[in-house]
């Protein structure tokens, strides 16, 4: 008897036998999932339960009564009782409930010819909490919600407490191309926020490649804000992918970032630059690879097209990169994307 093992977020699967940890099938399998003490002691396998059961001869030091009641498991030591679905997503922690509150529109202005930069803040004088890396659902009331992630730095860097949010134009979206031209200061719309469990994982302390294509920049930015200002972060090399230089429309505020902290780097990727061009030119996700071959000891942030992510994710794990350290913006890749999604 074998029990099927189906890992969500590698898109892979293997069988495993009762008698064996799910861990060791994997390894028979040629599928690497992340491990280490092996021994049940460290925690570094373990995953969420999304389908099935696990038994053990003993219970893990490192998983405790409520978390393995809770769905989690150590690979490690685990045995499939079932047919099983694992996921290794680790989502951070909400700072904050969201809930539904009036904004109010305090500035819009192009900043590219298919970008919108829209500036919201409430009325109702109570702070704006989030993680940066997060999104918000505006809700237009005649149509379905539309997502869009916060460009915005750190709330306490902003006494006014407003949202930047950076939308991009998408053709016949009826909120990007009708609704969000008639918009004035002043005008109130209703949203949802803070959303999402994308962000930074101060935990992993590995070199950073962030990736970002179009208006997947937003929350990198929103991350990088806060990131850059604590001082005590990891090397990071930000590549942002465009057609040409001007849809880069945050390109002289990266080069200044640059210019200014010594452990960040900014590479622009243009898919139909100009001769002149003298930078990096085709996929954005090439780049990285041709800077860093491997990425076995990197973490990884994706943020932009599902195309993009999708493509960049498998690239990245066969040359290196671990699950366990690849994010991507949990609304553009893996739940269905709105039809005026932000990336």
């Amino acid at each position: 008897m074998s029990y099927r093992i189906t890992w969500i977020e590698a898109e892979r699967s293997f069988d495993a036998t009762p008698d064996e940890t799910v861990l060791d099938a994997a390894r028979r399998a040629g599928v690497v999932l992340p491990s280490e003490c092996e021994f049940g002691g460290c925690g570094t396998c373990r995953v969420k339960l999304a389908q099935g059961q696990v038994s053990y001869e003993d219970l893990p030091d490192a998983l405790s009564p409520a978390e393995a009641e809770a769905g989690y498991a150590l690979l490690c030591q685990a045995r499939a009782c079932s047919d099983l679905a694992i996921s290794t997503e680790r989502v951070l922690e909400a700072p904050t409930a969201p809930r539904r509150r009036e904004a109010r529109v305090v500035h819009v202005e192009a900043l590219a010819p298919d970008v919108t930069r829209l500036v919201l803040a409430f009325n109702d004088g109570e702070p704006w909490v989030f993680r940066p890396g997060q999104y918000l659902n505006i809700l237009p009331g005649d149509t379905g919600p539309r997502s869009f992630s916060m460009a915005s730095s750190l709330p306490a860097d902003d006494a006014r407490g407003e949202i930047e949010l950076h939308i991009r134009q998408i053709d016949g979206g009826h909120f990007t191309q009708t609704r969000l031209a008639k918009l004035r200061p002043g005008d109130k719309l209703d949203i949802d926020a803070p959303l999402g469990g994308f962000g930074y994982h101060e935990e992993d302390y590995r070199p950073i490649v962030m990736v970002a294509t179009g208006t997947g920049i937003a929350p990198l930015r929103s991350m990088l804000m806060q990131m850059l200002a604590s001082g005590d972060t990891p090397p990071i090399d930000l590549y942002w992918g465009g057609r040409t230089l001007a849809s880069l429309y945050l390109h002289d505020e990266l080069t200044a970032l640059a210019s200014q902290h010594a452990d960040f780097r900014y590479v622009p990727v243009l898919s139909r630059a100009h001769d002149e061009w003298d930078g990096a030119r085709g996929y954005v996700q090439d780049a990285v690879l041709s800077d860093h071959p491997d990425l076995g000891e990197h973490a990884v942030y994706l943020c932009g097209s599902p195309a993009m992510i999708s493509d960049a994710k498998q690239a990245f794990v066969a040359n290196g990169a671990s699950v366990r350290y690849l994010y991507a913006d949990s609304f553009t890749f893996q739940h269905p994307v709105p039809v005026d999604a932000a990336a």
